[in-house]
């Protein structure tokens, strides 16, 4: 993770400051693999901007690649909280909580982008600012001005944060759709709604863990945080020089115009661009290239893509060291092991479609999940009848991962991360803020931090709430299993936000949760697994996404609490919206959604809902001691051996052999991409590690004053123009009368790809 070599002083009183040790490779650091990290060189070679000016001690702190993208000045008189900043919140929250909301049932989706958010809001904003009056409001309790002067870029940014919260669907609607969709058991709306609120908020008490380990630390970069933050400068011309800025501004608008109308073909017109299959051309009729070739369901070598869907912003984002672990963790799985277990039906490769993600019976037919329960309890009878129940061999080995996964964080962190963190432990223990004393920390000590006790009674009321509703709402889990969840979930924030804050990789905990649920309480409803999955799996992921927030927050000198209540309000707004639209979606859909009638239209499948009921099934209904019974998931236990061995491994050649860099090779993040699943895209991973060559390396390393001034700008531009394409996209051709593209060379109707095998027309 980090190319430092130089040595790094103990944890010092006088300074109060400390720097990640050197043999860290999971406390992310100011630099990418290949940058010279010498620190005198690299001040003396940053354009000599530091010394010329005589920058003080505390902004030589400041990772070099912080430095270049955020404003080392700030200006606390600026308004943040106004009328503007509610209005506009409000706009962005409920816009985006009814796109999310609906895209969460459907087969295609409109996504909704935070880039958007920021330019509308900017746009909109300085619109308020011309036209409202500057006229003082007394409501009683408390007054405000509507206009209290220019759209301040704090304004911008909580605009942006509550969005950020409250647009998007949120975790409790797993339970209350698959409930309702496939048991007609319909939660009282209130108790829907605090459900979804409790564990949403949970995930936000979760952030009170990390914050002193993952926000002040100015090591850990946050390198999505750095993109928006790039993106907020820009916007208003603080990054550079008026020239540059404009220059940017042009870029900016060009990009996302070329990618907006680009869009177009390879997502409708010319879904041919979005996958091009190199091999297929060469023997269009062979059903081996088919398999080897395909990046549509076959394993994409020399599969190439034009669609930006398949690449996105994430190779502008992620260190080039992530990427390549990522890449070959994704040719090892889809090149090597795919192969080797299709041709020679190693591991049962051969009993069932090996780049498939159903479940199966032993003949290889559908297993009929639903059969499994009576009156949602396991049916232990037809059980025996059906048998056990069999998947991929794909599907086995990132189940196999997914348990190396976990455990690997945990070791990774203990073996390469312990100094840092007992250092932060310490300075907790002396009940100091934190240790950190760089430019930003400085900046930030004149704003009030949020207190502890402001998280510890979110998490309690929370914590509440969701003892009462497992009591009185059928959620079918014992309320023992929902506190080991909890505990379970709280511990994995630290070393997985350590590896986010660091790789902009997060990492998945699914598997893990449903393996503990499925052994402490199996045959019990699916919902009742998918309750803690919520509460140990995917608080966690919220608790990420709001300490990245918060994170924006840090770099753009917005007070700690502004920022906590706007994502509180962010999702006050937002949950209530998305119980409206539930209810909408399941009361207007509900035959497409259960599978009783097809869509006409293959877009209302529940593919969401389904996929989680499923999981819910396999582990919490059948369990996994009935599931790994049979000799096929032997080999599964290794997994847990290996998440151990491996990051040790690991450990041991980066002491022996310092200056091979072997700490670059994070065994989380390589078990983590070795369980994902391409078995329906793989076109995307070859495109993506070539331009994030370009992106991450070249450009850092050999034209780094373009790379600043352009890379995250143009990455933000071209996520935005996809997300206003596909939108563009589903209203016109897709929410009235569905518009559906004719089948020509270029859509093809039986492979768009034209991977045909033998027995294609």
């Amino acid at each position: 993770m980090s190319t430092d070599t130089r040595s790094t002083p103990d944890h010092n009183e006088k300074s109060q400051h400390f720097q990640a040790p050197v043999d860290d490779p999971v406390a992310p650091v100011p630099h990418y693999p290949g940058e010279n990290t010498n620190v005198k060189g690299e001040l003396e070679n940053d354009v000599g901007s530091l010394e010329e000016e005589k920058v003080d001690e505390s902004i030589r702190l400041v990772p070099k690649i912080v430095r270049e993208l955020v404003s080392m000045d700030d200006d606390p008189t600026l308004p943040t909280v106004t009328f503007r900043y509610f209005l506009l919140s409000f706009i962005f929250i409920a816009l985006g909580a009814v796109i999310s909301q609906i895209s969460w049932f459907r087969t295609t989706s409109a996504s909704y982008s935070m880039f958007f958010v920021q330019i509308m809001s900017f746009w909109l904003g300085n619109l308020l600012a011309r036209i409202l009056p500057a006229k003082e409001i007394n409501l009683y309790f408390f007054q405000f001005n509507l206009n209290p002067g220019p759209f301040s870029i704090k304004e911008h940014v909580l605009i942006t944060l509550a969005a950020s919260a409250g647009a998007t669907s949120n975790l409790g609607e797993i339970i209350v759709s698959v409930k309702d969709i496939f048991y007609h058991e319909q939660m009282h709306p209130l108790a829907a709604i605090f459900l979804m609120w409790a564990t949403i908020w949970t995930g936000y008490s979760f952030a009170a863990i990390g914050r002193s380990f993952l926000l002040y630390d100015p090591d850990l970069i946050w390198p999505s945080a750095l993109m928006q933050t790039a993106l907020y400068r820009t916007l208003r011309g603080e990054n550079h020089s008026l020239d540059i800025s404009k220059k940017q501004i042009r870029v900016f608008w060009y990009v996302l115009i070329g990618v907006f109308f680009w869009s177009f073909l390879p997502e409708y017109a010319f879904p041919f661009t979005s996958s091009l299959a190199v091999l297929c051309w060469l023997a269009p009729r062979n059903d081996t290239v088919k398999f080897v070739g395909s990046g549509l369901g076959g394993m994409g070598v020399l599969n190439f893509t034009l669609s930006w869907s398949n690449i996105t912003s994430n190779i502008m984002v992620s260190p080039w060291w992530t990427q390549v672990i990522s890449f070959v963790a994704f040719v090892v799985s889809v090149w090597v092991l795919v192969p080797i277990s299709h041709f020679t039906g190693a591991w049962g490769g051969r009993q069932f479609p090996i780049m498939s993600n159903f479940l199966y019976t032993a003949n290889g037919t559908r297993y009929p999940f639903r059969e499994l329960t009576i009156g949602g309890h396991f049916n232990e009878t037809r059980f025996h009848e059906l048998g056990n129940v069999y998947m991929s061999t794909y599907n086995l080995w990132g189940i196999f991962f997914g348990y190396a996964t976990f455990l690997s964080a945990f070791v990774q962190i203990f073996l390469f991360g312990r100094k840092k963190i007992w250092s932060t432990i310490q300075l907790l223990r002396q009940k100091k803020r934190h240790g950190f004393k760089d430019r930003l920390n400085v900046l930030m000590a004149q704003y009030d931090e949020v207190p502890l006790w402001w998280y510890i009674l979110l998490f309690v009321c929370c914590f509440t709430t969701m003892i009462v509703l497992i009591f009185t709402q059928d959620l079918y889990l014992p309320w023992w299993t929902y506190v080991v969840g909890v505990v379970l979930g709280g511990l994995t924030v630290v070393p997985m936000g350590f590896i986010y804050a660091v790789s902009a990789y997060q990492v998945s905990t699914g598997t893990w949760n449903e393996l503990i649920y499925g052994y402490m309480a199996p045959g019990t409803h699916p919902v009742g697994s998918l309750v803690y999955r919520v509460v140990a799996g995917q608080c966690w992921y919220r608790a990420q996404s709001i300490l990245q927030d918060q994170k924006i927050g840090h770099y753009m000198k917005i007070s700690p609490r502004a920022t906590f209540l706007s994502q509180l309000w962010g999702n006050l707004i937002g949950v209530p919206i998305n119980y409206a639209v539930i209810r909408w979606v399941i009361d207007t859909k509900r035959p497409y959604l259960d599978g009783t009638e097809d869509d006409p239209l293959k877009q209302w499948t529940g593919q969401a809902p389904r996929s989680y009921l499923n999981q819910g099934i396999q582990y919490g209904t059948v369990g996994p001691t009935r599931l790994f019974q049979d000799v096929i998931y032997g080999p599964l236990r290794w997994g847990f051996l290996l998440g151990v061995a491996a990051p040790a491994f690991i450990y041991l050649l980066h002491k022996r052999f310092p200056r091979a860099k072997f700490n670059l090779w994070h065994s989380t993040i390589f078990f983590s991409c070795m369980e994902n699943f391409y078995g329906n895209v793989s076109t995307g991973p070859l495109s993506s590690f070539i331009g994030g060559f370009f992106c991450m390396f070249y450009f850092y390393r050999y034209k780094h004053a373009f790379w600043v001034k352009y890379n995250y700008i143009v990455g933000a531009a071209a996520d935005t123009g996809l997300s206003l394409a596909i939108l563009a996209i589903f209203i016109i051709f897709g929410s009235g009368k569905i518009i559906e593209m004719p089948h020509w060379w270029g859509n093809n109707a039986d492979s768009v790809e034209r991977c045909f095998g033998s027995g294609d027309a």
